[in-house]
């Protein structure tokens, strides 16, 4: 028996693993954790602090941070602060920067295909398109495309359906939008075009300075709450929906694929983790402030409420559904239209029978 614990206490003494009063000793431990802590730089397309969307990439940064228990430290420059907001996915692709927080359609310059996993005319609502991204092999799709790339995406956010827009005057005829310049990003700015408008595409710094200077006749953003942050409606009055473009905006976290690759499974595993909280809560806080923010912006400031003619969004639809065909170029780009389309159909479906039908019966008689 003596011989045992003498033994044990050899042993356990040779190992470092103990300190001379016994505890256990966390000299060891410590150097393999430094080595294993990351500092990395999150850039994003929104200005700082912005409602919604820049506290939401802040908060993902933050809730990384904190999962990790600072093992992986998230540092979030804002738009313009490290690489220009157009610029974020060139930045995380070349190891300028690690991450981003962004659209997707902001990078259709490199390959048309990234709208799809943003928003694209006509599309997925919210949970239309997380059912895909989860269920229907969107995310798989995305993989494939971001690869190529050097990146790997994630949501992160969700807008929900965005209006349709601020214009300065009533717009009740295809004809009534001939000429007028319009801020839309992404395939909704090529809708526009051949409507007969002119699309801007403008990050969201620069669009109330264009709207207010002429620059820009019109402009989408999001909805009531950032809408009425950035006072749009001291210039435009009109405020029109739906929104045809934006059914239901996914934000992206891409991380530089080579460092993705680096990680353990449990660390991606929790970044995975974190942005699907942030792509939920998001979604959860803009739905929640939208409707008092439109109370305030019809009651409070003067707005005008419109929505599209028919023969408007009509026009709109059928443009959609050209410019969404002209995406597949490549195989990728077919396969990804052909899932999208699919996916549209079989959850559009199910929406048409419970759940449009059941909100439409519940405001009409509880209000």
């Amino acid at each position: 028996m003596t011989n045992s614990k003498l033994d044990r206490r050899s042993f356990i003494k040779s190992a470092g693993l103990v300190t001379a009063g016994g505890a256990v000793a966390t000299t060891l431990a410590t150097p393999a954790l430094a080595q294993d802590t990351r500092e990395l730089k999150m850039v994003t397309t929104w200005g700082k602090n912005l409602p919604g969307l820049g506290t939401g990439a802040q908060r993902l940064a933050d809730r990384i941070t904190k999962a990790s228990d600072g093992r992986i430290s998230v540092k979030l420059f804002a738009a313009g602060e490290l690489v220009p907001p157009f610029e974020s996915h060139d930045a995380v692709q070349s190891g300028t920067a690690d991450m981003y927080h962004g659209a997707e359609y902001y990078w259709q310059g490199k390959n048309k295909a990234f709208n799809f996993f943003a928003a694209v005319p006509m599309g997925l609502t919210a949970a239309e398109n997380d059912a895909w991204m989860q269920f229907g092999g969107g995310q798989e799709l995305w993989d494939e495309l971001s690869a190529g790339f050097g990146v790997k995406a994630l949501p992160a956010g969700n807008t929900g359906a965005q209006m349709g827009g601020w214009f300065r005057n009533e717009v009740n005829t295809v004809e009534d939008l001939k000429g007028i310049k319009m801020r839309m990003p992404g395939l909704g700015g090529e809708v526009l075009r051949r409507v007969g408008m002119t699309a801007v595409a403008l990050p969201g710094g620069e669009v109330f300075p264009a709207l207010q200077a002429g620059t820009i006749d019109a402009t989408e953003w999001v909805g009531p709450w950032l809408d009425l942050t950035f006072g749009f409606y001291k210039v435009a009055k009109f405020y029109y929906g739906p929104g045809f473009h934006e059914p239901g905006t996914t934000l992206s976290l891409g991380i530089n694929k080579g460092i993705w690759d680096s990680m353990s499974e449990a660390d991606q595993e929790l970044i995975s983790a974190c942005a699907y909280a942030e792509n939920n809560q998001m979604y959860s806080e803009i739905n929640f402030r939208n409707g008092a923010a439109l109370a305030e912006l019809v009651n409070v400031h003067g707005v005008q409420r419109r929505d599209f003619s028919d023969e408007i969004f009509e026009a709109f639809a059928k443009a959609s559904e050209e410019v969404v065909s002209e995406v597949a170029e490549d195989d990728l780009g077919r396969r990804i239209v052909d899932s999208f389309r699919k996916a549209r159909t079989d959850l559009g479906g199910w929406l048409n029978v419970q759940e449009l039908p059941y909100v439409q019966r519940r405001n009409k008689y509880l209000g």
